[in-house]
This record gives C-alpha cells, sequence and structure tokens, in this order.
C-alpha cells in the first residue's frame, strides 16, 4: 500500500506543480481543479446513493463546476446566483419529476455536494488569482503536504493516543501534533524561496492554522465515509483512494490562506 501510495504521489504532484506554475495560455490551474472537483463530487454523490437518497447528479455536476470556475468571473456577483441557484433549481425538478419520495433527502445532498467540493475547492482557484498567487498556492499545498505526511508517519510509528476513535481509529495525537511542527517547519523554510511577504510570527501562525484546519478537514471526510459505510471514496487513485479523499486537508488549507492574505497580508 505504501509503495502504491508513493507512486500515485510521484504522478499527481508533477502534474499539480506544472498547473499552478503554468497559466498560460489556459489556467491551467483552474482546469486541473475543475476535473479534479468533477471527478470528487460524482464520488461523493455515488457514495450517497448508495446508501442514502439519490441525490440529483447532472445538476450537482454542472453547479460544482461552476462554483469552481467562478472566480474567474465577477466573484461577489457570481457566488450568491450560484447559491441562489444551487438551492431553487434542484427543488423546481423535484416538483416536477414524477417521484416524490424522499425528495428533500435528495435535495440536501445534492446542494451538499456542490457546497463541499464545488464551493470550496473554488478557493483555491480564487487563491490563485489573487497577488503572488502562485506562491501563495504553493506554500498551502507544500504545508498541507508536509502536515499530512508528517502526521501519518510518526502517527503509524510512535502514535499511541487515539485522536478520534470513533471516526478514524488510526489516527493520533502524537501524530496531529508533529503534523502541526511538520507544517511551522516548512512554513519557515518556504519564506526565502517563495518571497513571500511574511514574516517569521506570521509563517508559524499560519503553518499551525493550515495543520489544524487541514487536519479537521480529514476527519470530516472520515466522518462522511463512516456515515455512508465505506472506507474510501473511490479506487482510482491507488493508495489514495479516490479524489474525494485527497481533496480533505487541502480544502480546509486553501481556505484559511486565502481569508489569511485577503484580511491581513493585502
Amino acid at each position: 500500500m505504501l509503495k502504491k501510495r508513493l507512486i500515485t504521489a510521484l504522478i499527481i504532484i508533477p502534474l499539480l506543480v506544472a498547473a499552478v506554475w503554468f497559466d498560460k495560455p489556459l489556467p491551467w490551474f483552474t482546469i486541473f481543479v475543475a476535473s479534479w472537483g468533477v471527478l470528487a463530487v460524482l464520488e461523493f454523490y455515488r457514495m450517497v446513493a448508495a446508501r442514502r437518497a439519490p441525490p440529483l447528479t447532472y445538476f450537482g455536476l454542472i453547479l460544482t463546476l461552476l462554483f469552481i470556475i467562478s472566480p474567474h468571473f465577477d466573484y461577489t456577483l457570481l457566488n450568491p446566483l450560484l447559491l441562489t441557484s444551487a438551492v431553487i433549481l434542484p427543488l423546481i425538478w423535484l416538483v416536477l419529476r414524477p417521484k416524490k419520495e424522499e425528495a428533500f433527502t435528495s435535495w440536501a445532498w445534492t446542494i451538499a455536494g456542490i457546497l463541499y467540493v464545488g464551493w470550496l475547492l473554488s478557493y483555491l482557484v480564487a487563491l490563485r488569482g489573487l497577488d503572488f498567487g502562485q506562491e501563495w498556492v504553493f506554500f498551502t499545498l507544500f504545508i498541507t503536504f508536509a502536515s499530512d505526511s508528517t502526521a501519518f508517519f510518526i502517527g503509524r510509528t510512535w502514535g499511541r493516543h487515539h485522536l478520534a476513535p470513533h471516526i478514524s481509529p488510526r489516527k493520533t495525537w502524537e501524530g496531529a501534533v508533529a503534523g502541526v511542527l511538520g507544517a511551522i517547519t516548512v512554513s519557515l523554510l518556504l519564506i526565502t524561496p517563495l518571497n513571500l511577504p511574511l514574516g517569521y510570527a506570521g509563517a508559524i501562525l499560519l503553518g499551525m492554522a493550515v495543520s489544524v484546519f487541514g487536519q479537521a478537514g480529514d476527519l470530516v471526510e472520515s466522518l462522511l465515509k463512516r456515515n455512508m459505510g465505506v472506507k474510501e471514496s473511490g479506487k482510482l487513485l491507488p493508495g489514495h483512494g479516490g479524489f474525494l479523499d485527497r481533496m480533505d486537508s487541502v480544502v480546509f488549507a486553501g481556505i484559511v490562506v486565502y481569508y489569511y492574505v485577503i484580511w491581513v497580508v493585502q
């Protein structure tokens, strides 16, 4: 499993780095995130359909895609419009279709997928569009990878005290603390090479926040899978599970960094 995990990472990470780095002639990072998001929300809806009322998958896929690409347009105008559409359009369709059973459950899960995948991933695209956007995205990704990897290996080797046994039995406090320390270390190391407008105190604070919120996102994903009765959201990424499994930490981290840049840096 570890070998498969490393091989998959060695394929995906260079593609992700290239997508962040090159932004011409096409917005490659947006294309990468949009492709990932569509596959992730499809996994989300398949999990839900197997255990709950079937969601409106086509509505969800389209609106997820629109949310992800929305930062390329008038963000303040389009976001409320998309939120309104996500609420109203599925409701109208449920009223019109012949099958009425569990209509509101289908509606609720449809919106959950759109917001959890589409809306949250849109923050990474929005972050890429800010000043120093390329550097901030690299900062977010590398810190998240450092936090996840450090927590995984330290927790696996020395973890003894369970963090959330009823949600994710393998996660430990030792791993969680190591993840925070790993994130802070990498955050400090990245200030100079990325030339970010970030002091040492800010790097420590932001590294800690990214790790804590990233690990919280990981637990949210674990709780979702436990509620759905599955171990992994999919099998398309050997050693990692599905596309939904691999976005749990980074979407929460992206939101933290985005608002830090908006409220503190700019």
